[in-house]
């Protein structure tokens, strides 16, 4: 079993402590340019590559995003009760508390840990936490439109084309299954690399606050995700897909939108960084239960 849990988080560690020490070393890495190129071409190429091809029917497919989102739904309660907890605004901790890391850590994980067949589910999960975060996420953080905000994200259009796909029962031509298939590879690197150059890059502070917050969080959406799973018959993978997608750490892309909304940045800071660090710790115990 070690040797099992080390093989899933291995590559995951390597991933990201290459990115880590890549800035550590002073040499340049364009988190934007790179972000976008992930979220507007490799993650769509990801969804086709994976859920196109997929032993995923319909039904199991459109009951993990439901569960997805009745999970991120009972998150944005919780936050509100964290937030008293800790003496904090609820649009500060809003975010953290709904949006687990499903694209940068999430993915590789379940990849390794379950192999293809799992990672549909994955990045089912994934995709459904992204049209939350990419549409609510704007709209708080810069009051803008959020149909608009969906609209404009690749994402979207993925996902329906591979629905379309499932639902029919239809392959997509080979030239273009190998061409997207193609694409999606740089997907999943380019993510931990990109993991590891923005823990560099975040200096965090309230290390205890950012331990304390991820003490409470993991465990209450580790157990919203198993009760809202078992309540809508997941099959066994993908409840426990959906269980450890949602206990990953707080993603990055919440300082962002912190720092664009200007709400308290450097303690959401502390709340990736310090997250992260105790994944290196709970993930194996998460994995070994749920293998």
């Amino acid at each position: 079993m070690l040797a099992e849990l080390f093989a899933v988080m291995a590559p995951v560690l390597t991933g990201a402590g290459l990115g880590f020490l890549w800035v550590r070393l002073g040499h340049d890495f364009p988190v934007a340019f790179v972000t976008r190129l992930v979220f507007n071409i490799g993650t769509p190429a990801l969804v086709l590559a994976s859920l196109a091809g997929a032993e995923i029917d319909a039904g199991s497919f459109g009951r993990t995003m439901l569960a997805t989102a009745l999970v991120l739904t009972a998150m944005a309660g919780m936050a509100f009760l964290l937030a008293r907890l800790l003496g904090k605004d609820w649009r500060v901790l809003l975010a953290p508390t709904m949006y687990p890391n499903t694209g940068n850590m999430g993915l590789p994980v379940v990849l390794y840990a379950f192999g293809s067949a799992g990672f549909a589910f994955g990045i089912t999960v994934m995709v459904t936490v992204s049209l939350f975060q990419f549409t609510l996420g704007t709209l708080l953080a810069s009051h803008g439109n959020p149909l608009k905000a969906l609209a404009k994200t690749p994402v979207v259009y993925a996902i329906l084309i591979a629905l379309g796909l499932l639902l029919t029962d239809t392959d997509l031509p080979r030239w273009l299954a190998n061409s997207v298939d193609l694409i999606s590879g740089f997907t999943v690197p380019l993510m931990l690399i990109t993991l590891g150059v923005s823990l560099a890059s975040i200096h965090a502070r309230n290390l205890g606050s950012g331990i304390g917050f991820s003490l409470l969080r993991i465990p209450v959406a580790a157990g919203v995700a198993w009760g809202i799973g078992t309540l809508l018959a997941l099959p066994p993978m993908a409840l426990a897909i959906l269980v450890l997608q949602m206990s990953m750490p707080v993603a990055v892309f919440n300082y962002l939108f912190a720092q664009k909304a200007g709400r308290e940045p450097q303690y959401v800071a502390s709340l990736v960084f310090c997250s992260t660090l105790l994944s290196l710790v709970y993930l194996p115990i998460l994995l070994a239960i749920l293998m």
